[in-house]
């Protein structure tokens, strides 16, 4: 295969970079063919019959077309992922939007006009290949960038802190978190008593359990989740000056999650939910968009900061250390095939370019390890990278040579450096000052098994995510502690946690205790345990509103998916306005009935409907809007799985607009229209009770949508009282 031209160089080139990999690809795809072939290009004469030794004879042996095709089909499994095994991938482009050259010289941050193409992959953590989406998680978020200057992949997940902060630890989390041994049970969660057992233990973990415990954990989608690198990184720039970086993916449709019990009732209706949100996204040209945002420290610096940046469970407040916005990443097109490439795609945080380097983080360090070790394993051997979606779109070239798969066919005799038979004259790299330079970083001895006390402190930023947050999501990072703990046999366990988090917040601790059977939290139980640092930090920030999902700015109801329920006599009039001006502002409407095919309005005029209330729960959408039209009301009130949506919708605390006698099916929550009409206003967060009379002039749907943007009314009162 000819070595494909370089995708972000001198701003004489082309600026529609992502096209030079989607070129580089289609040489290796396949479509449909007129013929059936075997691999070796033989024309298949009868694929429905095996040869056999006579019509009710035995197969034959010789049968070397049945027997290609079985072994192949044999042999299609790869081994998954040992984590972030479940995933989902999309391509598209990435391009800054001013030049980075005083921070870094890495040629992709540098020129606004040239797109970098990029393939991202999103993950859940701990579940296998066939478990649900919407399980309780941390989201993998690993994006790699095609560059002129090779492939660069950063390589991080939707929270911007890990459990522990030595890679040693790693397979000791991840066996705690995984399947328990002996029964292997239960699938992607961590609500059991091995994983608890191991993080009770380890105080270090408890600022990533605080996370992992909120609505980051539950994303609504995965358009809808920030990124993190997790670790600390250098700039360097052309001038060797070395600067901390932290990345960060904002999505510029907001950061919003789901509620617990809506994320259970979606894993058993749609395990695919975030995978079909992506594609479908894609299909329909809904393009989802981040911003890369960087955090800089200069060096030297980073020790004003009040902790260890080096630190994986600890990260850099954005109240202390703004964001900058440099750039931002368009996701455009979908995988042609899952396998080729979202399976097969291969991240790597050692995949460099010049002008950024890694920092002595010791999670980090341990990563450089493990991602080639484990693609060694899962794709066959040591040529992983010839595989299309790994290839790098710019020149490649070493003396590497051989192994299975071996893709490239190097020419001549010369397999070693230096050498002078290559092309006659002495070819030697040796200490030259072209390509990737490491940072010449000045290191203390001795060589020593330790951790630094720099780590000790494992609860003040833990602490500052729970006073970040707003009471709806405390009282949901409660409700996921109670639960998860709950499925904890082991009451030792159970104790020894909530005594954790009593370092956190005493009251938080209390509230999590309450229903579990034990004894009220003991923060000085807690002091006594071996693996208990007594260490505090002075932090800087009591409280930063970027730790939080509510309230943030920047809600859109576009892409939201708003379920028009509609039976027979369902009034047309305000159902398509609404639907008009929803539709114009980027939602998506679909119309839920009781059966598919069509149902009549009040004027005879036939709708199409989308799907059943069977196939399409509430749990599926956004917003519900109800229109009016006391035929198709009297029908949805007499089915109870109409009701139910109603109900569950509210209780999931998602927006609800009823028009005139829409409100019928909200009358079992104590909302119904009142005498008056023109005295009818919005009586709870999310709900509209809208006069038919006031549609026309833009204003509900006005309101509708500003109620939307909002993502879901958490401060609704009293939703676990209701039936659903």
């Amino acid at each position: 295969m000819p070595l494909s031209k370089r995708t972000t160089a001198s701003p004489n080139r082309s600026t529609d970079g992502a096209k030079d990999k989607k070129t580089q690809l289609e040489a290796f795809t396949a479509g449909a063919a007129p013929v059936l072939t075997t691999n070796q290009g033989l024309q298949i004469p009868d694929n429905h019959n095996s040869l056999k030794a006579g019509v009710r004879g035995p197969t034959l042996l010789e049968d070397f077309i049945l027997r290609e095709k079985i072994t192949h089909f044999d042999h299609e499994r790869i081994p998954e992922r040992a984590v972030h095994a479940r995933g989902a991938g999309a391509h598209g482009y990435f391009k800054p939007y001013k030049s980075m050259v005083q921070y870094t010289s890495a040629g992709f941050l540098q020129d606004p006009d040239v797109e970098t193409p990029v393939f991202v992959r999103f993950s859940t953590v701990a579940g296998s290949r066939g478990s649900a989406d919407t399980v309780r998680d941390v989201r993998g978020f690993a994006v790699k960038f095609y560059t002129a200057e090779g492939n660069y992949d950063l390589v991080g997940n939707n929270i911007p802190v890990f459990f522990i902060q030595d890679a040693i630890k790693f397979p000791d989390l991840i066996h705690a978190v995984k399947p328990e041994p002996h029964n292997e049970m239960p699938q992607a969660a961590s609500a059991h008593d091995t994983f608890w057992d191991f993080a009770s233990l380890m105080p270090e973990s408890t600022h990533m359990l605080m996370w992992a415990m909120s609505d980051r954990a539950v994303p609504r989608s995965y358009r809808m989740m920030e990124g993190f690198g997790v670790h600390a990184f250098r700039f360097i720039n052309a001038r060797g000056e070395s600067f901390f970086v932290k990345f960060h993916w904002k999505p510029k449709l907001g950061v919003h999650g789901l509620a617990w019990d809506e994320a259970q009732k979606i894993a058993g209706k749609d395990a695919d939910f975030h995978r079909r949100d992506l594609w479908e996204a894609i299909e329909s040209g809904n393009f989802p968009e981040w911003e890369l945002g960087v955090q800089i420290v200069d060096e030297g610096k980073e020790g004003e900061l009040g902790f260890d940046i080096l630190d994986p469970t600890k990260l850099i407040p954005e109240e202390q250390v703004p964001v900058q916005i440099i750039g931002k990443m368009v996701l455009n097109r979908n995988p042609d095939n899952f396998f080729a490439e979202t399976e097969q795609v291969a991240f790597h945080p050692g995949h460099l370019v010049p002008g950024i380097d890694f920092s002595n983080d010791p999670l980090l360090q341990g990563r450089l390890f493990s991602y080639t070790d484990t693609q060694l394993s899962r794709l066959g051997g040591a040529n992983f990278h010839e595989i299309p979606i790994n290839r790098a779109v710019c020149p490649m070239h070493n003396f590497q040579r051989d192994g299975m798969h071996r893709q490239t066919i190097p020419k001549g005799r010369v397999a070693y450096e230096p050498n002078t038979l290559g092309n006659g004259t002495e070819f030697r790299v040796d200490g030259g000052a072209q390509g990737f330079q490491s940072y010449p970083e000045q290191l203390e001895p001795p060589k020593i098994r330790r951790r630094s006390p720099s780590f000790d402190d494992h609860f003040s930023q833990a602490a500052l995510f729970w006073n970040s947050q707003s009471v709806p999501e405390k009282d949901h990072i409660v409700a996921a502690f109670r639960f998860e703990l709950s499925k904890v046999d082991v009451p030792e366990i159970r104790q020894r946690m909530v005594d954790n988090l009593a370092h956190v917040d005493l009251k938080l601790a209390a509230r999590v205790a309450a229903p579990l059977g034990i004894k009220p939290p003991d923060p000085k139980a807690a002091a006594g345990r071996l693996g208990f640092r007594d260490y505090r930090i002075t932090s800087k920030v009591e409280e930063d509103p970027a730790l939080r999902m509510v309230g943030r700015p920047g809600g859109s109801a576009r892409t939201r998916k708003v379920a028009i329920l509609v039976a027979d006599g369902v009034e047309a009039a305000a159902l398509k306005r609404l639907q008009q001006d929803l539709t114009d502002a980027g939602a998506q409407c679909k119309l839920v009935a009781p059966h598919l095919g069509t149902v009549s309005t009040s004027s005879g005029r036939q709708l199409a409907v989308d799907h059943t209330f069977t196939n399409a729960p509430s749990v599926m959408f956004d917003a519900v809007l109800i229109p009016g039209g006391s035929e198709s009301v009297a029908t949805l009130g007499s089915m109870g799985e109409a009701v139910h949506f109603v109900l569950e919708a509210y209780k999931h605390c998602k927006t609800i607009c009823a028009v005139n006698d829409g409100a019928q099916l909200l009358s079992t929550l104590g909302f119904s229209l009142g005498k008056d009409l023109e005295q009818v206003g919005v009586p709870t967060p999310g709900v509209l009770i809208a006069d038919a009379r006031k549609v026309t002039d833009g204003q509900v749907s006005q309101d509708f949508l500003a109620a939307i943007a909002l993502h879901r009314h958490w401060d609704r009162l009293n939703v676990d009282a209701i039936p659903a």
